[in-house]
């Protein structure tokens, strides 16, 4: 007998409690604003300074990105 997996849960109990909006970023996860930063060659302070000015739509936190880093 073959035993049944999950293909939605990959063998994670967190994923269960994890409801974290995927196109949203949250300046109070230091790992999500630390991977956002690096994945858009930005500070964290800069990054922080972005989601305060445009909100934590992530679509519009990456063209802020690219603009800020096309200033420098």
């Amino acid at each position: 007998m073959r035993a049944h997996v999950n293909v939605l849960n990959f063998g994670s109990e967190s994923a269960d409690s994890d409801v974290r909006d995927p196109n949203r970023i949250s300046t109070s996860d230091p790992e999500q604003l630390a991977y956002f930063s690096a994945v858009n060659g930005i500070t964290e302070r800069q990054a922080r300074e972005l989601i305060r000015k445009h909100g934590d739509n992530l679509a519009v936190l990456v063209k802020e990105a690219r603009r800020l880093r096309e200033l420098e």
